[in-house]
Parts: structure tokens; sequence; C-alpha cells
């Protein structure tokens, strides 16, 4: 199969109409679906949103690749379209996009499909190419031009492969560099950024060698030679790669699209001599160890929201079972004296809240477990385990549990080190027996010390968390819900996030957490403050902003900050400030009133779990409305 049999004519836009990024992927999927290709718009379009959510497909200079490899493709498909007026896609480049290749591939795709995929992505690296498909006006010129390009490009393959044996086999004195490439589906960026990266090479007159990480397996794979010779390593990959073999290299680490678009500054990094020195899990976790992979502080974060993105389905459908386990004993009705058993008193109410209380009760074990797992991969997992386990039957709560995963990811990692003298023979053990014991031995050990400062601690806070009410909860409602504003998804969202979902723990028998609830005020108002804003400032903002309006609209009501993110990113020091008052104002009515949430997520779908839901709804549209109006009055009109 080549690349004319998966551009199929019936399914080609020769004049996309779409104007967003939205538009587009809509107008696309449902070609698609009306051409036979796919036989579910939600299932295939859900596969090209969960990869956009990854980074965008946007890749710059005009062109979009968005994937997805799914049970609803019939049929391994290329839709081409093109936008005469350029689609405002979101793009790496923040250019607009004109040329669309959707690819649709489906579960069962063979190396015969993938390799034809792999072609077509190499083609787009070539701008002369790019330059006469923006000219072709019928899908059959669309046809032509790819089967001329793919046969030339055959060609020139063949005359690589027979330079890259002579630089295997000759002893050369020029830089020699050695890559890998990978994205998540392994269907486009992986050889975009291969091609990219060997003809940026040769201009710059450096021998190179790239691994490809994709769908169809690891092509061109590095070996102990190639490692040894080279002067510098590239990861270019949005997914594991295998990384030991590079330990004692200068080694530099960036997502796939740095290599499809900055080339040539990774290879004069990798060559330099200044690019950090990798260190693998098994030798010395040294500082530059840390610069290879990031800093310390964004290792930190990455490990600990390793942890909580586990823990979160645990919370979330632990706390809204057993919020309806209330609901459903304050709709059946519970005698004044026995309020205690709220909850618990109706059979249907108790089934309810057995369920949550099951999943709940995993809430820390899988924290500190995956918080290990990240440090130390999967010899961390048991004995992170074990450490949440620890501190939620000692007491020491959610922050224990937190000092427990990084204790026994810290502590496996000391253990690889101990025993990396230990005969080879002994490697198969090592991870069986000799980390599990071992490793849960000195991690309980060290948790039954900790569990004593640490619930001393956690029964301070709860008694604080159960005791806020009046100014005390509005001050900290307003806090934590400016908080949520102030980088809207980034490490501060994130930390008000997670002390929100810690308090719930605290506060599940008395119908939920003013905390939990303030922070998910704060954090739907930036989105509906955007679709306010563009409805009563339509001056002030693009038509495309505007358009997006609406969809902040359903982010928002869902408790999807990120939505406004766009908007942010375009103004803001205007922005921000308007979002973290709103924010702020909503979080602290919300406490102040004492508004009690047991569910850690859901918008106004779970609105029925709030203990005054009307209540809570106005205070959010207010916090809204304050913030569109401040951002309406500081924004500039558009025309000026």
């Amino acid at each position: 199969m080549n690349i004319k049999d998966l551009l199929v004519k019936d399914v080609m836009i020769m004049d996309l109409q779409a104007t967003d990024k939205k538009g587009a992927i809509d107008e696309m999927v449902q070609k698609m679906y009306d051409g036979g290709r796919i036989s579910d718009i939600d299932t295939y379009k859900n596969g090209i949103l969960a990869r956009e959510a990854q980074t965008s497909t946007g890749l710059g200079d005009g062109i979009a690749m968005p994937h997805a490899k799914n049970s609803a493709v019939k049929e391994a498909t290329v839709l081409f379209a093109k936008s005469n007026s350029g689609v405002d896609y979101e793009a790496l480049d923040g250019q607009p996009t004109y040329l669309f290749f959707m690819i649709a591939a489906p579960e069962g795709a063979n190396d015969t499909h993938l390799q034809a995929l792999a072609a077509l992505s190499r083609l787009l690296i070539d701008p002369d190419f790019v330059a006469k498909l923006k000219e072709t006006t019928t899908p059959e010129a669309v046809q032509n031009l790819f089967q001329s390009a793919e046969e030339a490009k055959e060609a020139e393959e063949k005359k690589e492969q027979q330079e890259q044996a002579a630089v295997n086999t000759q002893d050369s004195t020029r830089k020699f560099v050695v890559a890998v490439t990978a994205c998540p589906t392994g269907i486009a960026h992986t050889y975009m950024a291969e091609d990219a990266l060997k003809k940026k090479a040769k201009e710059l007159g450096i021998d190179i060698k790239v691994e490809t990480n994709g769908s169809e397996g690891i092509k061109n794979r590095l070996t102990a030679e190639d490692i040894a010779r080279a002067d510098g390593v590239i990861v270019a990959a949005d997914k594991k790669v295998e990384m030991n073999r590079f330990d004692g290299k200068e080694l530099v680490n960036r997502p796939v699209s740095d290599g499809i678009r900055k080339t040539e500054e990774l290879i004069q990094l990798a060559t330099s001599g200044t690019a950090p020195i990798f260190h693998s899990s098994e030798s010395d976790n040294s500082e530059e160890d840390a610069s290879a992979d990031g800093s310390i502080g964004s290792r930190i974060y990455k490990d600990l929201m390793n942890g909580v993105s586990h823990m979160l389905p645990f919370v979330i459908g632990g706390g809204i079972a057993i919020a309806l386990s209330f609901m459903i004993d304050q709709f059946i009705g519970v005698p004044q004296d026995q309020l205690s058993m709220l909850g618990n008193y109706n059979e249907a109410a108790s089934w309810f809240n057995q369920i949550g209380s099951a999943a709940f009760g995993f809430m820390l074990p899988v924290l500190a477990g995956f918080i290990a797992s990240s440090i130390a991969d999967r010899p961390g997992l048991i004995v992170g385990f074990a450490a949440g386990a620890l501190a939620n039957t000692g007491g020491a709560g959610f922050l224990g549990a937190l000092i427990g995963g990084f204790l026994a990811g810290y502590v496996i990692v000391f253990l690889k080190k101990l025993f990396k003298g230990l005969p080879k023979s002994l490697d198969g053990i090592k991870t069986i027996l000799f980390y599990p014991v071992f490793g849960l031995l000195i991690t309980g050990g060290l948790m039954l010390l900790v569990n004593v400062p640490m619930k001393v601690i956690n029964d301070g806070l709860n008694n604080f968390l159960l005791g806020l009410d009046g100014t005390n909860a509005a001050l900290l409602g307003a806090l934590l819900g400016g908080m949520m504003a102030i980088d809207l998804g980034g490490p501060i969202n994130k930390a008000a996030y997670v002390f929100g979902t810690a308090s719930i723990a605290a506060t599940v028998t008395e119908g939920g957490s003013i905390i939990m609830a303030s922070v998910m005020a704060g954090g739907m108002v930036p989105p509906l403050a955007i679709f306010i804003a563009t409805l009563l400032f339509k001056n002030k903002f693009t038509q495309d902003q505007k358009d997006a309006g609406l969809t902040n609209l359903v982010m928002g009501l869902s408790f999807v900050t990120e939505g406004a993110i766009p908007f942010a990113a375009a103004d803001p020091l205007r922005t921000i400030p308007s979002f973290v008052v709103g924010s702020a104002l909503a979080g602290g009515l919300v406490g102040g009133f004492g508004i009690r949430l047991l569910a850690p997520h859901g918008g106004i779908f779970v609105a029925l779990l709030l203990s005054h839901p009307l209540l809570y709804l106005v205070f959010i549209a207010l916090g809204a409305i304050v913030s569109a109006v401040i951002l309406g009055i500081v924004k500039k009109p558009i025309a000026q």
C-alpha cells in the first residue's frame, strides 16, 4: 500500500470552511464519516481530541496532522483538507494552518499501513513539496503530487542508506550524534522528527543515526557501538523510551515537537560538549542526572502529579458514591435522634456508602504508591502502597501518605545503589525479593516514626477543617479560589486543587468539604467569565475568540479551568488579574456561607451533591460576571 491508496479522493476537502480548531476537527471528522471511513463519530473524535490534549498537532509552517488509532476506523485513511483563508489551529508556531492531514488508523493496522503513514509524514518536511501542495486545486492533483514525491523519496532513501553504511564503516573525524524520536501514537511526529534531524545534520556536516519508536515498533535501533561512538545523544520523545543505555553520555531530552521545529538547536547542543550528562536509574543520581531530565523541582512536581492523577479516580468515584448515600438518606428521611447515621441509615444509602468507602479507602495507598513508582519505577509501587496504608492506619492522613510516597521511592533508589555491586546472576532476584522485602522493612520502620508527628499535624488540620466557618472559611475560600485562577492548571492551581481533594477525607462524615467547594467554584469562574465577556464586550475580542466563548461556557460549567488559557496567554497582564478577582470572590462567598461538597470534580453535573446548590451557582455566576466586567473595562478594543 502506498500513500496514494490512503489519500482517498472522496474524503478530501479542497476548501475547508472552518475558521477555528474545533470547527476544523468537526468538519473533517464528519467528512470521514460521510465517506464511510469511520463507523462512529464520537469514538473517533474523542481519539483525535485526546491526542490534541497532549500537544497540538498543528506542527507549524501551515501544516496540521491530527490523528487517531481506534476501533471506530474501518480502513486506514488520510483525509486531506486545504483552507484558503487559514485556520487558527493553535499551531506550535502560533501561525494560521492551511494544510490538514487527518489520519485514521484502525486498531489492527498492519505494518504496511503504518509505513505508508510514516512516509506521508516524511514528505511534509520538504518546503518545496508543501508549496506545490498549497497550489493544488483538485483531488487528482493531490494524489499525483504525492505519487511523484514518494517515488523521488524512495530513490533518496536508498542513497542515504548507502551513505549511512559508509559512515558506519569509516573512521570519520566528523561529529556523530545518535537520536531517538517517539510520540504517543507513533504515526506522524515520530517520523517527521526523524527526517528533520537527518536533514539538518546533513546541512551542518554532522553524521547522525536516528532510532524511531513508532507504532510499527522500534526501527533503526541504536547499537551499543553507535552509542559508544556518539559525541552526544538527542531524545525527542513524548513517551517513555529506553534510557539506561545512554548512561554517561551527554544527552538532550526534549519533546518530539522540538525534534521537528528546533532541530539545529538540539544538534548544536548535543555536540557542544556542554549538554547534561545522563545517569541511569542504576547509576549515580546526581545533579547532572536531574538536569538531563529536568530540574529537581520539576521532577518532584512530576512525581507528585503521577500520584495525584492516579488517586483522583478513587476520590471522585468514592466521593460521589458517598455523597449519593447522604442524598438518599435526606430524600427518604432520617429521624432526628439518628442524624449521626446519615448516609448509613436506610439500606439503599448504606449500599452506596459501603461502595464509596471501599474506593475511598484506596486513596492514600494509591497516592503514595504511584509517587514511589514515578521515582523508582515498578519496585517502588509495593513499598509506596504500604507506606500509604501505614499513613492511613496511623492517622497521618494525606500529608503522611505524601511523605511516605517520596520516602518509599528514594528508599528503593538507595537500595538500587546498594545492590549495584551484586553478581549479575542475582539481577533477577533483586526485583522480586531484595527490593520489596528490604524496601518494605526500611520504609515501614521509617513510617512508624514519621506517623507520630504527622498524626499531630493531621489531627490539627482536620480539627481546623471541621471547625471552619464564618470569616476564616471565607478568607481561606477566597485564597484558594484565587489560586485556581493564577496559572489556570499550572502548579499553583494544582496545589489548591490537591489541598481541596485532601480536605474531603477529613470532612466525609460532615457531608463534604467547604474547601473543595471553594476550590471548584474558583476554578469554574475563568472560562465562564470569558463566555460572558465575549457577549458583553464584542469589540474587545476577535471573531475567533468570540466563537470560542461558547466552548468556554461548556468548559466552565464542567470545571475545566484550562479553557481560559488561550485568552490568558494572549493578554496575561489584563486577563489573569480579572480572573483572580472573580475567582477569589466566588471562593470567599462559598466559604463564608459554609457550602459543602464531597465530589472533587464535575462542575454543574454534581450540583445536587452540594449542600446549597442554587446558592452555589449564584456565587459562581457573580464571580464570573465581576471578572468579565473587569476584563471588559481594562482590555483594549481590537481596533486599537
